[in-house]
């Protein structure tokens, strides 16, 4: 094999490899209306609703799985649920204070920014138990976000978006 032909055969498995990873990988968001969520999650987002402003829908089809997002208004701040089609919140994001967080949250979240700006933090729930804090941080145009485990250790970092002005 000639040495342009291994080139050539190289690049076309490593774009096969990199379309099936991110065909794999793919979600794909649809904004959607209260009347056309199905019966039990119309329910669910009744109920997690009340004394909060409805700000957003959408559907989410990930590996076959759907999921629903309710973005909400809760006394000042935002929460989203995340629904199976059941009608279950399988998860809680929801903003909270930075003074708030435990201790060693905190520190690890102050150590990994530096002297980036803490924009936000939401606390991340699942099965009624907190299960991490994820910190969106910013400094120069460059957005990250920070997620850290409830007992302090760092899960990820992930640069989210690059601001161009």
């Amino acid at each position: 094999m000639t040495p342009r032909r291994r080139a050539v055969t190289a690049l076309l498995i490593t774009l096969g490899l990199v379309f099936c990873i991110t065909s794999f990988a793919q979600t794909v968001e649809t904004f959607v209306r209260m009347k056309d969520l199905p019966e039990a999650v119309r329910k669910t987002v009744q109920q997690q609703s009340e004394g909060a402003k409805l700000r957003g829908l959408i559907k989410k089809i990930e590996s076959d799985q759907t999921l629903y997002q309710a973005e909400l208004k809760v006394d000042g701040h935002k929460r989203y649920l995340l629904i199976d089609e059941s009608g279950t919140v399988v998860e809680i994001d929801e903003e909270v204070p930075f003074a708030s967080l435990p201790a060693e949250v905190r520190a690890t979240i102050e150590q990994k920014a530096g002297k980036e700006k803490v924009k936000t933090v939401e606390s991340i729930t699942k099965n009624n138990v907190i299960v991490a804090y994820e910190a969106e941080v910013s400094s120069a145009g460059r957005i990250r976000e920070i997620r850290v485990g409830a007992d302090g250790k760092l899960i990820s970092i992930v640069i989210t978006d690059i601001v161009i002005r």
